[in-house]
């Protein structure tokens, strides 16, 4: 247990860093930036769970894990194919394939590398080892190549078309129609042969084949304009998947390459914000974007943060307050100290996490794999028997039949099928950052929007989390009452909880020995103070003790009825000191919680509180239900019943007190996540701004997601029965089944790239 956790009072001490299915089951403990699923295959290859961001070769218990970045590696085809190359290899123990960002990691024997590499070479790749941490950047893009040639080979095409309905010879048809064909095609072929080789049918050994076949049979017109419009819709589809892939990437854009540092002589110094150690002391002027997260030292100012919380409304910032790169400080000159490195930024990690999140596997994604492995073959060995059975047995043309076979192969894959899913997902979790929620995965976008009850921890999320002491009751007539306040200040000074923190900061604390320091969990803390054992908790941990009496809990019952936590201070043989903290309802959650039981949510609140306490808060905030005086065990158990009551169920709290409970949850949702690394890790959902309106914006945005999937999935397998049936029954050509099979993939995507509308 970290000291954090230890000096918690009134929390629940107890590990965060989780991970869990949609079930709610717990799984295996990873930290955000390690979580990633490979996007699916198309053409029917398998995807693995990555565990490893981009970097360089670790050792594992399993061998080492090597990064390689493959420009050419960008569709699922490409990940069929090094899954068949690799995956029988000699000391390749697994493949991790994150493809938004185009890099393979590799579990292998420390000697197998250069075999790696060498296979990744023979398919047509050109690897590239990481050589270092990923700074969030994206990719270097692939050199472009010139556009001259599918120009000249679209005018070839058209010509060939021409003169065959213009009735002259036919060489002059063929060679315009194989100009065309090669002008375009010759990078399809390339591929189709080596996906052909290695027993994989994907889309270029398809279209390689359906063209070659047209050619074969004399329709030169018809195979030129195949292949020339195959190579113009892959191009459309390739920068439309590259606006899905950089959607985030915009943000990181915003982080200034150079900062003002102070310098040992007392000067100011422009430097490159990747050599700012620690620590360093650096300056922001008015309307400068700051490159660095830390924490002002001096100065105040107002700061637009909406790059990391999607608040559109500056927020005040003084001398303490946290500040974070990317944001603009919009008023005032001050100075921060850097808490973190340029390339561990808070918007740094964001955008790490979405990228890594970007090919999390949803459940209707799954489903799309599962069809996608039969879908391929089954209609291959349809078009094989439409070319030789009917001309066999029955008689038929064979032109004729092996032509509507050449159809059906354009049609085979289902590319527009599976890409429909990983883009709107994509772009559902760049939506969503962009306002200040930070979705994990695809797997919680799209359960989001089952959610059918939230359960709300109250201190931090429900509250502002900053609560006062209003109150003080001394009840011990033995002690002096400033030997009482000084020990009470002293064991608060030693805790994070807020309930504390506000008792610490309300008194003077003194020079007390202070020993033993423990933490009881979801009762408060006990130490040894000059010699004697000392409690500071809640009412339960006073009850436990046996040092209530009917004062002290009418007092008690007073204050609780008035909204008050209360903390009282206690030797081992009676009550010295009881204190009233208030804490304030955020207006915000009250118009959450509204918009909530808009959406058909109930709203229950657990806490460490005392019941009436919680009851008080619950009825101010318009929460439906309050469950008062819970253990960690105790949430966790409200959890399971409220799961068993509605279905699927979130949990919401400040990602450090509530572990159980957020790993139980179908959906765990952390609160004031910026600049934390253990909420980054604890939950499913990070909401980086504090403000619980940010659920039902999630809730609504998981709703329009699972929307547009449905739509591409319609879109795509609409379209690709309409033009098998078409092709079965004499009505298809083979231009009219590239417009089946890259047509519908565009207008997938094109959809699915709604999402990042604002």
């Amino acid at each position: 247990m970290s000291a954090k956790h230890a000096q918690d009072p009134h929390a629940h001490s107890h590990d965060h860093d989780h991970k869990h299915d949609h079930a709610g089951k717990a799984c295996s403990a990873q930290p955000v930036a390690s979580v990633i699923e490979g996007v699916p295959d198309c053409c029917g290859g398998e995807t693995k769970a990555s565990s490893s961001k981009l970097g360089a070769a670790v050792t594992t218990a399993n061998g080492v894990q090597t990064p390689i970045r493959i420009l050419q590696m960008d569709c699922p085809t490409e990940e069929a194919l090094l899954r068949s190359k690799l995956g029988g290899m000699a000391g390749v123990s697994g493949m991790e394939f994150n493809l938004m960002q185009r890099v393979l990691t590799v579990t292998h024997e420390p000697s197998a590398i250069e075999p790696i590499l060498q296979a990744v070479r023979s398919l047509g790749f050109t690897p590239e080892i990481a050589k270092s941490a990923s700074t969030g950047a994206p990719p270097a893009p692939e050199k472009a190549k010139p556009w001259w040639p599918l120009a000249l080979a679209g005018v070839a095409a058209a010509a060939s078309e021409t003169v065959q309905w213009a009735g002259m010879p036919v060489w002059v048809v063929a060679t315009l129609a194989l100009a065309a064909v090669l002008g375009s095609g010759l990078t399809t072929y390339k591929k189709g042969w080596i996906a052909i080789t290695n027993g994989n049918l994907n889309i270029n050994a398809l279209m390689s084949i359906a063209v070659t076949g047209a050619l074969l049979l004399g329709q030169w017109p018809e195979a030129a304009m195949v292949m020339v419009l195959f190579t113009i819709a892959e191009l459309i589809e390739a920068k439309s998947l590259d606006r899905a892939r950089n959607a985030i990437q915009g943000l990181l854009q915003m982080t200034p390459e150079r900062a003002t540092v102070l310098q040992a002589d007392g000067s100011w110094l422009d430097v490159a914000a990747k050599s700012v150690a620690l620590n360093a002391q650096v300056r922001v002027k008015p309307g400068e974007r700051i490159a660095l997260d830390g924490k002002i030292v001096k100065g105040r100012s107002t700061i637009n943060q909406a790059p990391i919380t999607g608040e559109s409304m500056p927020v005040e910032k003084t001398e303490g307050d946290p500040v974070f790169a990317g944001t603009i400080n919009e008023s005032g000159t001050f100075e921060y100290s850097v808490t973190a490195a340029a390339n561990d930024s808070t918007l740094a990690r964001i955008i790490h996490a979405v990228e890594q999140a970007q090919g999390a596997k949803a459940p209707t994604q799954r489903f799309v794999d599962q069809f996608a492995r039969i879908y391929t073959p089954v209609v291959f060995a349809i078009a094989l028997a439409i070319a030789i059975i009917p001309p066999l047995l029955l008689g038929g043309d064979w032109y004729a039949w092996i032509y509507k076979a050449l159809v059906l192969l354009v049609i085979a894959c289902p590319c527009a099928l599976v890409i429909s899913t990983p883009v709107t997902i994509v772009s559902g979790l760049a939506a969503a950052a962009r306002r200040g929620i930070l979705i994990k995965g695809g797997v919680y976008l799209e359960q989001a929007h089952r959610i059918k009850a939230i359960a709300l921890d109250k201190t931090g999320t429900i509250t502002e989390g900053k609560p006062k002491l209003v109150a003080t009751e001394f009840v011990a007539s033995n002690v002096p009452e400033w030997q009482v306040l000084r020990w009470a200040a002293d064991i608060a000074a030693q805790s994070d909880h807020p309930v504390s923190k506000a008792i610490a900061q309300s008194l003077d604390s003194g020079s007390s020995t202070l020993e033993e320091f423990t933490a009881l969990p979801g009762r408060g803390v006990q130490a040894r103070v000059d010699g004697q054992m000392l409690v500071l908790g809640n009412h339960r941990l006073i009850e436990e003790r046996g040092l209530c009496s009917s004062t002290i809990e009418a007092y008690l019952k007073d204050q609780e009825t008035m909204g008050r936590t209360v903390t009282l201070l206690a030797s081992s043989t009676q009550v010295l000191v009881i204190f009233a903290v208030a804490d304030t309802i955020k207006e915000s959650s009250r118009e959450a919680l509204v918009e909530l039981k808009r959406l058909g949510v109930a709203t229950v609140m657990l806490t460490g509180d005392n019941t009436v306490t919680a009851q008080t808060i619950a009825k101010q905030a318009g929460i439906d239900d309050a469950r008062g005086n819970l253990l960690p065990e105790d949430k966790l158990a409200a959890i399971e019943s409220l799961q068993a009551q509605y279905g699927v169920c979130a949990m919401v709290g400040d990602g450090i007190n509530d572990a159980p409970a957020l790993t139980r949850a179908d959906v765990g949702i952390a609160m004031g996540a910026a600049g934390t690394d253990i909420a980054m890790e604890a939950a499913d959902v990070v909401i980086m701004n504090d403000d619980l309106r940010r659920i039902p914006e999630a809730i609504a945005l998981s709703k329009k997601t699972q929307s547009v999937l449905y739509q591409n999935i319609s879109l795509a397998l609409g379209i690709k029965a309409v033009f098998l049936a078409l092709a079965v029954f004499d009505g298809a050509t083979m231009w009219m089944a590239v417009f089946a099979d890259v047509g519908a993939s565009l207008l997938v995507v094109a959809n699915g790239l709604r999402l990042l509308r604002k």
